[in-house]
């Protein structure tokens, strides 16, 4: 996949199937949207995503005494995390347009002509009825459709995709993180939320305490949910695992606000360090707690461990 993160570096020679959306969590309907153009590639068309970076909430909603990275504006997908499932899906190019003031404000038709059309040769663009585009979001699905015809494109809107009577965003999503409910999040991904990350070493507390974990430092625009113990699985080099994640401070063991997601995996003894992994969260299985001490603290990992062989139906952690 070819990554465009630039105006300069926007010149695709071959006619392209675009889809247009911000692509936060990657839910459901985003996929509904993907899967058009995936299929356009069978008629000779190239499958390119047309994202914003950073996404418009942070750079419209984001005053000048804001912190860089307040939970409002923190996403469901990094930018990591979405290179990465665009390009095991088969995309073909990745245009992650620079959003700021002066790129917001560049006229509807102008993103029409000037990029679609003669930046990108688009000969198919998709998107939800809820598209908005350039100077205070005044493009929409009716003008891609509009000007259609005159160059030579078909506009194809896709429409939500619903389930429970209420149609899936990402509103939903967030709203299903924010609460640590992991099963709701997983319906309307269609996959489990997971947090990416390098394995990094960290104090070994977990190892002293009999039950060693892989530490991750998650970025600080990944949106987690509720601090605590979840059950979780975990790739490793291509390889799934069963695992019990805590997500936050650890503040039996530290004063600091360096947030961390560890995890003890069920059956593994290989060395992960300076890994990629991916965590995948399954279901919140208590919040986080300061223990009196390390032996407190041994104790209810111990009942972590039980619980979660029991959730996985399984004999024994080694």
């Amino acid at each position: 996949m070819q990554i465009i993160d630039s105006m300069e570096q926007l010149h695709i020679e071959e006619n392209t199937a675009v889809a247009i959306g911000k692509f936060d969590g990657i839910h459901l309907g985003h996929k509904a949207l993907l899967q058009e153009i995936l299929d356009a590639k069978k008629h000779g068309l190239k499958a390119a995503v047309f994202t914003f970076y950073p996404l418009p909430a942070v750079v419209f909603g984001q005053g000048e005494t804001s912190q860089p990275f307040d939970r409002r504006f923190q996403s469901l997908s990094t930018r990591t995390e979405k290179r990465r499932y665009l390009e095991e899906a088969g995309i073909d190019y990745l245009v992650e347009y620079p959003l700021n003031l002066t790129t917001a404000a560049i006229e509807p038709v102008d993103y029409i002509t000037s990029i679609l059309v003669k930046r990108m040769h688009v000969k198919l663009v998709v998107a939800g009825p809820d598209l908005s585009f350039g100077k205070q979001g005044k493009g929409d699905f009716a003008l891609l459709k509009q000007y259609a015809v005159r160059y030579h494109y078909e506009a194809r809107q896709i429409e939500n995709v619903g389930m429970g009577g209420k149609e899936i965003s990402s509103t939903r999503v967030r709203e299903a993180v924010e609460r640590g409910d992991m099963k709701a999040a997983k319906v309307y991904l269609g996959s489990c939320y997971c947090v990416e990350g390098i394995v990094r070493h960290g104090t070994e507390i977990g190892r002293t305490l009999g039950f060693p974990t892989l530490n991750l430092v998650p970025e600080k625009e990944k949106l987690l949910p509720p601090f605590g113990v979840y059950h979780s699985q975990v790739e490793i080099d291509g390889t799934r695992y069963l695992g019990v994640t805590n997500i936050g401070r650890k503040p039996t063991v530290h004063d600091g606000d360096e947030v961390t997601v560890e995890t003890f995996v069920f059956h593994y003894q290989g060395q992960a360090y300076d890994l990629p992994v991916r965590v995948e969260l399954l279901e919140y299985a208590r919040p986080e707690q300061k223990f009196a001490g390390k032996e407190q603290l041994m104790e209810q990992i111990r009942q972590d461990v039980k619980r979660a062989e029991k959730y996985f139906g399984i004999t024994g952690h080694r």
